[in-house]
């Protein structure tokens, strides 16, 4: 017969199990990874009982491309200071593919250093995050009273994988971007050879008949030079708006509002008599530092460019505007034909929808698309302040 504590121990396991397949779910959701990881990270403090947690992606520099934490709040966060290098401990799990558990990290002869205002860790549980033979990261967990166990290690080990997973899905993202990117330079230099060629043959074309006409009737002439201006013109801003779309913008030198008005306005013209309506909107967007800019502009050209090439709209408004967190808002919508946003997701065609989301998520912004066939498209990009 079971008693209280055989209960309480079935209740335990049935909670463990939950918050384990939720965090292993996560992988296979729609988030972006480092929420995938920050979903990790949490849980893995919450199942073995630590009082931190830490999970480390090392860049090529000798530091970090990404470092999650939990168990401190933002303000702890900014007062140790910037990103880890990769010494100590942390260099240790990065080089040896072999789980740490210690009673107490300092105690340890390769223990380094850490900051002044970090926090004084004593039980140490650091679990690789492998790929094969490659160690991809590690996770971090530190001050469990009474020490961490071997069934917290295998339980940390289950959320390792399951990261190792989750980053080896952002590196074939990544290189299937990269592909797209690819792509998408081939297509404007074909845009450019068909739109801006056929424009200077008819350019070609035009002054020779004014030549033709300029002795026997120089009205006519006179005519013919006149489109030879505007063939000029339609051709200068096809080229300019080609060459935008290749060329980094000058975020720094002109800003972030001076730079997106700019584009809408060569898109506005370049689309000619046949396109969309571009039009352009601000309210005292407040300055950004320059990574959040060049997300923000990066996320308007993607949507600008969904909407021109494939929504047939009549309107584009673009408008960027203070939100509340001291950041700015970013509203691109179109009345065109729309799309089924739950549909594109599941057939795999959303790389652009996700590279909207990722780019937000690396300031720790927001990203939404709302669309429905026939009513138009909405992107909303909201990004906090410094």
């Amino acid at each position: 017969m079971e008693g209280p504590d055989d209960y309480r121990w079935r209740v335990d396991e049935l909670g463990t199990a939950r918050r384990l397949s939720a965090a292993v779910l996560a992988v296979s959701d729609q988030l972006t990874v480092p929420e995938v990881l920050q979903t990790i990270v949490d849980t893995a403090r919450e199942l073995a009982g630590a009082e931190y947690a830490a999970l480390g992606v090392p860049d090529d520099g000798g530091s970090f491309a990404q470092f999650l934490v939990s168990g401190m709040s933002a303000e702890q966060q900014a007062a140790i200071g910037p990103l880890p290098r990769q010494h100590g401990f942390l260099a240790v799990m990065l080089r040896e593919p072999a789980t740490q558990r210690l009673d107490d990290i300092r105690a340890d002869p390769r223990f380094g250093w850490w900051p002044a205002a970090h926090p004084a860790l004593t039980a140490f549980l650091g679990v690789p995050v492998t790929s094969g033979d490659e160690i991809l990261g590690a996770l971090f967990l530190a001050n469990k009273p009474g020490g961490f166990t071997a069934n917290d290690e295998e339980l940390v080990r289950v959320l390792a994988a399951h990261a190792a997973i989750a980053l080896t899905h952002a590196r074939l993202y990544a290189r299937s971007r990269e592909l797209t990117i690819a792509e998408e330079r081939a297509r404007i230099a074909h845009d450019l050879h068909d739109a801006v060629a056929q424009r200077l043959f008819g350019l070609r074309l035009t002054v020779q008949a004014a030549d033709l006409l300029l002795d026997r009737d120089p009205k006519a002439a006179r005519a013919r030079l006149s489109e030879v201006s505007a063939l000029a013109r339609e051709a200068a801003e096809e080229l300019h708006a080609a060459v935008l779309e290749l060329r980094p913008a000058r975020l720094a030198e002109d800003g972030l509002p001076s730079v997106l008005r700019k584009q809408v306005q060569i898109l506005d013209r370049a689309s000619g008599a046949d396109g969309p309506r571009l039009t352009y909107a601000e309210d005292t967007p407040p300055p950004l530092p320059l990574a959040h800019q060049a997300v923000v502009l990066r996320v308007a050209q993607e949507a600008l460019h969904n909407a021109v090439r494939h929504a047939s709209a009549d309107q584009i408004t673009v408008s960027l505007t203070k939100n509340g967190n001291n950041g700015v808002r970013l509203l691109v919508r179109d009345d065109g034909v729309g799309f089924d946003v739950d549909g594109t997701v599941r057939a795999g065609r959303s790389l652009g929808l996700r590279s909207m989301r990722d780019r937000a998520c690396s300031v720790r912004g927001d990203a939404t698309i709302s669309s429905s066939p026939g009513a138009g498209t909405t992107v909303r990009l909201e990004v906090p302040g410094a």
